[in-house]
């Protein structure tokens, strides 16, 4: 759509999770348009974020999951947003538990997101698709008009996200894949919350 577009950058830093921790590289994306954006995943570096983001308002801070990599600087950034004024915070209420993990009670965020909330921004609607398995909470955005989903770790560029750590069932994330994604059009680019992109054509045929 005009005037519409994705930005992205990779952030670096950790992820921890039953008492193991990882350097990770983050994608971050944000999507809108030269005057608003809404931004996808808040992981390691608020300047890295605020670089992406520029002079334009933030309607929103959107999350896919609450794993510390992708909401760890979540709080700052809603601080540090919109001239001081702030954006809200938008997770699906499932995933409260990992949220505790790293702010506890004292930084909740601000609104709850549900399976087929819509969010508009800059010219484009970002549809929520809950997705739990790699998270109970996780969640998808899809965006119709530009072609793309933001998958966060549900689905990357060679299969289904990660399970096996505390709060993650394979069956479950398989099962979400096959009902939220895979009914997607093919040619849906899909944007991972790290590596490279995919489409779901491409990971249609390699599920079977």
């Amino acid at each position: 759509m005009a005037g519409t577009r994705v930005d992205h950058a990779v952030s670096s830093g950790t992820f921890s999770l039953d008492g193991e921790t990882h350097q990770v590289d983050n994608n971050i994306w944000v999507v809108g348009d030269d005057s608003e954006c809404v931004v996808i995943d808040a992981p390691h570096s608020v300047e890295d974020i605020l670089a992406l983001v520029g002079e334009r308002t933030v309607k929103a801070i959107v999350l896919t999951h609450a794993h510390d990599d992708h909401c760890r600087v979540a709080p700052a950034l809603r601080e540090a947003v919109n001239g001081g004024s702030g954006a809200p915070i938008m997770l699906h209420p499932d995933d409260k538990p990992l949220w505790d993990l790293s702010h506890g009670e004292t930084h909740l965020w601000d609104l709850d997101l549900a399976d087929g909330v819509t969010i508009e921004v800059g010219g484009t609607t970002l549809q929520v698709l809950h997705t739990p398995g790699h998270a109970p909470g996780a969640v998808c955005l899809y965006a119709a008009d530009l072609g793309c989903v933001f998958t966060g770790d549900t689905l990357f560029n060679g299969g289904p996200g990660a399970t096996g750590r505390s709060f993650s069932d394979r069956p479950t994330i398989e099962a979400s894949i096959r009902a939220k994604l895979l009914a997607l059009p093919d040619e849906t680019v899909v944007h991972t919350g790290h590596g490279d992109d995919t489409s779901i054509g491409a990971e249609r045929a390699g599920l079977g």
